[in-house]
């Protein structure tokens, strides 16, 4: 069987999508050959906790742990409210920044690059050193972000024999954040000389979407796979669906993402159609920013929202199998048309409609399209949209709202895993 390591900072018990998709990979990894090492810190400072997910763990897995050191725990000590809403990425938006925020950016942004791990690196090289020579292991895996873990793999394959593979869960300078970080022309070069330096020497580049393939394809010369993320449960247990019209959004809703678009359009509904405003309901599953927040409210939608505070992985399922419709919400920016959600493959496998609002180009759209499981907006198409929600609510009134959803299986995590482990033994 053969041996790959696996260096990540997000592990069980952290919640939250950056934690799940090497979790699954890991689940499934044995079936195809391949003995999943997982290596993480010892005590991390997570934003969030899931301690569910600790349950997709086998005992057999190989876990290795080392400590860190991260300025987060000392900064918390005078900014506890403010370092919790950065680490959950609740950053302002730079018109309603204090000088406080200012100056906390500034020193994340130029003080620590490429993030605030970069003091594990050090130590973790030492500590894997060792563990790869007596261990015979030959090939990497390094997950980010945060990037800092990439630098680990670098610094690993200049010391040893031994083939790496590089994994963009995000991109580097070109997330959807980086420009929030008051970046120094110094520190911005840094940052792109690091991400130039691991895109070149890394072996193999995996990635999640077509979109960030074709943005690092113009980057670097060495191979890039696309490995998206996926659902792991399969489960049709019925659950008992919302009375009322719920469009639900699960996970983080940050200023970026706010859809100025959408209230406008429910605000409408709700005065044009009697019935739409007795029984619609929007309900935010997670943390959500304080601007989106005061958007809703601005709409006149506070009477209509419900906000659930952040729940396990097995519970935020259950919120999207019971939904009336599921919304996934984009920025509209370039960034923004990188990233494919998590979330996106677990509404597919929820069989209910989703409404998706985001920029283009956009892989969110070609998966939709050929799964049949949803239909994408962009931020300019108003009346399309409120076009396509009003059909969904008749739907709902004849009891017809379903989906009818084709091929899902091609995205299942033991699929992708699959897919994964071929690219492993090339």
């Amino acid at each position: 069987m053969k041996k790959v390591l696996i260096i990540t900072y997000y592990w069980p018990p952290a919640g939250g999508p950056g934690v799940q998709r090497w979790l699954k990979f890991v689940k499934y990894l044995p079936e195809f050959d391949i003995e999943p090492i997982v290596y993480c810190p010892e005590n991390p400072s997570y934003p969030t906790l899931d301690s569910t997910l600790s349950d997709d763990l086998s005992d057999n897995i190989t876990i290795l742990k080392h400590p860190i050191r991260e300025p987060l725990r000392f900064l918390k000590l005078f900014f506890k409210t403010k370092t919790k809403a950065y680490a959950k990425g609740l950053i302002p938006t730079a018109s309603k920044q204090g000088i406080l925020d200012r100056f906390l950016i500034f020193i994340r942004g130029n003080f620590f690059i490429p993030d605030a791990r970069i003091s594990w690196v050090k130590p973790s090289v030492d500590f894997l050193s060792d563990y790869i020579s007596k261990h015979k292991i030959d090939t990497i895996i390094t997950t980010g972000p945060p990037h800092s873990v990439h630098l680990i793999g670098m610094r690993l394959k200049a010391k040893h024999l031994l083939k790496w593979f590089s994994d963009f869960r995000d991109p580097w300078v070109d997330i959807n954040y980086h420009h929030q970080l008051k970046l120094t022309k110094h520190a911005q070069k840094q940052h792109l000389m690091l991400e130039k330096r691991v895109l070149s020497k890394a072996d193999h580049i995996i990635v999640t979407s077509v979109q960030t393939k074709l943005l690092f394809s113009n980057k670097t010369k060495q191979p890039i796979s696309v490995v998206t993320n996926g659902f792991d449960d399969a489960s049709t247990s019925k659950v008992k669906m919302d009375l009322n019209f719920t469009l639900t959004h699960i996970g983080f809703l940050s200023s970026q993402r706010n859809p100025a678009i959408l209230w406008d359009v429910l605000s409408e509904l709700i005065h044009e159609l009697t019935d739409f405003k007795e029984k619609f309901r929007l309900v935010l599953v997670g943390t959500v920013s304080a601007d989106v927040i005061n958007a809703i409210n601005a709409s006149g939608l506070e009477s209509y929202l419900d906000i659930i505070e952040t729940v396990s992985h097995f519970d935020a399922a259950k919120y999207q199998r019971k939904s009336q419709a599921l919304l996934l919400l984009e920025g509209n920016t370039k960034a923004a048309t990188y990233i494919i959600p998590g979330k996106l493959f677990e509404y597919v496998n929820a069989q209910r409609p989703i409404i998706a609002i985001g920029p283009q180009p956009s892989d969110i759209t070609s998966i939709l399209k050929e799964t049949n499981t949803g239909n994408y907006f962009k931020h300019s198409e108003r009346e399309a949209l409120k076009s396509h929600i009003t059909k969904l609510f008749i739907a709902f009134e004849n009891k017809t709202l379903c989906v009818n959803s084709k091929g899902i299986d091609r995205y299942s995590r033991r699929s992708c895993t699959q897919k994964l482990a071929k690219i492993l033994r090339q």
